[in-house]
């Protein structure tokens, strides 16, 4: 059974394994309570989560943004090629405060894009090229394990170090994106309780990104732990 760099029984990868699980499991199982509890407490006025998304983006000056429903929950995301927020059901529709935080924070994202937001920018750049090296580096990985090609386990571990910077990237472009949001949110009048809340929210939704990257990180580490050693036999 395959535990790690090479064959055999490695504790350390299974470490990795039970945090990664750990990380994941406790990120998520927060975000989604946090969610349901202030899916279940009304704004103080009528507004949508839709409403309140084209309320700031005509607040930020931003226009020609498109808000479409996608299934699913806390499937919400922007489109910066099609310029489309992508709001769930429950958000779309929906007059809860968590439904005016996911809104906000899409339409951050939206603002970011309007705004040339450098982050959101060097993130772009990486995405072609995130999307061969995360399928690539592990073959390339694997080749250099069975042919004993150091150079080729080096080379795959530069590959994955792509969805690394990604995933670290990515944590500037949630948090302003957030930011931005929680700012409407206390300007709008939508009261103290939505401040609040979608504070709680999107403090949530942020740790699920620390954690990603912080798994990334720790991955890159170990392997990069085990070439270090083989390349000391």
């Amino acid at each position: 059974m395959y535990y790690g760099y090479g064959m055999g029984y490695d504790p350390m990868y299974l470490l990795l394994i039970v945090v990664s699980t750990i990380l994941g499991m406790a990120t998520q199982g927060y975000i989604k309570s946090t969610y349901a509890k202030w899916s279940k407490v009304p704004l103080d006025s009528s507004l949508t989560g839709a409403d309140v998304a084209r309320r700031m983006l005509a607040d930020e000056g931003v226009s020609g943004v498109g808000i479409e429903a996608i299934g699913g929950e806390l499937t919400d995301n922007y489109d910066p090629r099609s310029n489309v927020l992508h709001l769930s059901q429950g958000n779309l529709r929906g007059g809860s405060v968590a439904s005016a935080a996911v809104a906000c924070h899409e339409a951050g994202h939206a603002v970011q894009h309007a705004r040339g937001y450098v982050p959101v920018r060097i993130r772009s750049a990486l995405v072609p090229v995130v999307n061969f090296t995360s399928n690539a580096w592990m073959i390339v990985f694997f080749l250099g394990i069975a042919m004993g090609a150091a150079g080729l386990t080096r080379f795959a571990i530069a590959l994955f170090a792509f969805s690394v910077i990604f995933q670290i990237v990515t944590l500037p472009v949630e948090f302003d994106a957030s930011r931005r949001a929680v700012a409407y949110v206390e300007r709008s009048g939508l009261g103290p309780q939505a401040v609040r809340g979608a504070k709680k929210v999107l403090v949530a939704a942020a740790l699920t990104y620390v954690a990603a990257a912080l798994v990334s990180v720790l991955q890159l580490l170990y392997y990069l732990s085990k070439t270090d050693r083989r390349g000391e036999r």
